[in-house]
């Protein structure tokens, strides 16, 4: 272990000696003379950066043992820090913050709602509970009794957990878009439906997914306005939600899909919004989305006879891809690509004969891609 030793601290005294030593003998003699302690002057201890940091509290990263309150955390109060949540019954809990992980044990009958979290979002020997969860990885253990609107990056598991049922993720707030950007997450990665059960019970079903016209606050409510909470203006419409809403697993209603691929620019979330509006308002549904980089050797192997001119586009950045399905949904969203972005480069797939090939191929790349 280094020591930092101050220039004041004692020395030994040296022992007389019989001959007198002289000035010139020895000249630094004549630097001492006449200096008291009190003038020699003290180098400041060396500052390191972790000295510099704020002082972190876990007690104000932690909600314990809570029963019949609506408490939480409002924007700006966690910035990236883990969180962690146990022993709460009957409680109303709302983070409005993005964090690093969050960990909920044995809480009872509560509804939750959490800001996007870089991490892991784990439960555990939890039951009756209605939550709002955008994370990068999703995982229950020895629960009961969930219902789960998701967001989640990657592939989420449950392991002993038995009545879970999963919705698409339908939220909003107004620092919501700031918080996925610190987080990590995309809005257009969300694998809600795709759960996998670690633990299969033979003859069993231990989750299975939310009726599409769910409406979110009718399970997880907003915040009672005479709480804390008030200033923060909550919406679950699928119009204001940051997350598209997708059918996902469910049933599809046509065996026509139509793959639509918007490339890295300025304005792709904001076009892949317009693109939803449009296709929606024409009767259509949206299956699913992925953004996803790509290397030129990826493109021939994607997009096949159609990847002539499409590799300076993917070095641009991440592509973002839809699965739009109904009756005719080829033919309008080519329509529309001429209509409405004739300016921006798309790709689309050309006719119902290849289309559903598409779709396979580039979602499949997807998935591999990102581990799924």
């Amino acid at each position: 272990m280094g020591c930092w030793f101050s220039k004041k601290s004692k020395r030994k005294s040296p022992e007389k000696d019989p001959t007198p030593t002289t000035v010139e003998e020895n000249p630094s003699s004549t630097n001492n003379i006449g200096l008291s302690s009190s003038s020699v002057m003290e180098d400041p201890p060396k500052q390191y950066s972790w000295d510099k940091r704020d002082k972190v509290d876990p007690k104000d990263y932690m909600l314990t043992g809570l029963k019949d309150v609506t408490i939480g955390r409002l924007p700006g109060t966690l910035n990236g820090q883990q969180f962690v949540i146990q022993d709460c019954e009957n409680c109303n809990i709302f983070v409005f913050d993005h964090s690093a992980t969050i960990t909920i044990d044995d809480c009872t009958n509560c509804r939750v709602v959490l800001g996007p979290v870089k991490g892991s979002v784990f439960f555990r020997d939890c039951k009756d509970i209605r939550c709002v969860v955008a994370c990068q990885q999703f995982r229950t253990r020895d629960c009961k009794k969930m219902e789960v609107f998701l967001c989640c990056a990657t592939q989420p598991i449950i392991e002993s957990s038995t009545g879970m049922k999963f919705g698409c993720f339908q939220y909003y707030y107004p620092e919501l878009a700031f918080h996925f950007k610190d987080a990590g997450l995309s809005i257009f990665n969300n694998n809600w439906s795709n759960i996998h059960d670690f633990t299969p019970v033979s003859g069993e079903t231990n989750w299975g997914l939310l009726p599409e016209d769910t409406s979110v606050l009718d399970h997880v409510p907003p915040p009672d306005p005479e709480s804390e909470f008030k200033s923060v203006r909550v919406s679950a419409e699928a119009s204001r939600s940051i997350i598209p809403l997708t059918k996902g697993g469910r049933r599809k209603d046509s065996d026509e899909s139509c793959l639509f691929v918007l490339f890295a620019g300025d304005y792709t979330t904001a076009n892949a919004r317009k693109l939803i509006d449009e296709v929606i308002g024409r009767g259509f549904v949206l299956i699913q989305t992925k953004e996803v980089s790509m290397r030129p050797e990826d493109v021939s192997r994607v997009f096949q006879n159609n990847a002539e001119g499409l590799t300076e586009w993917i070095t641009k950045g991440p592509v973002t891809a839809l699965e739009l399905n109904g009756e005719g949904v080829v033919e309008a969203c080519r329509n529309i690509a001429s209509e409405v972005f004739s300016g921006t480069k798309v790709f689309v797939s050309d006719s119902k004969m290849t289309s559903l090939r598409d779709v396979d191929n580039f979602f499949n790349f997807a998935d591999m891609q990102m581990g799924l």
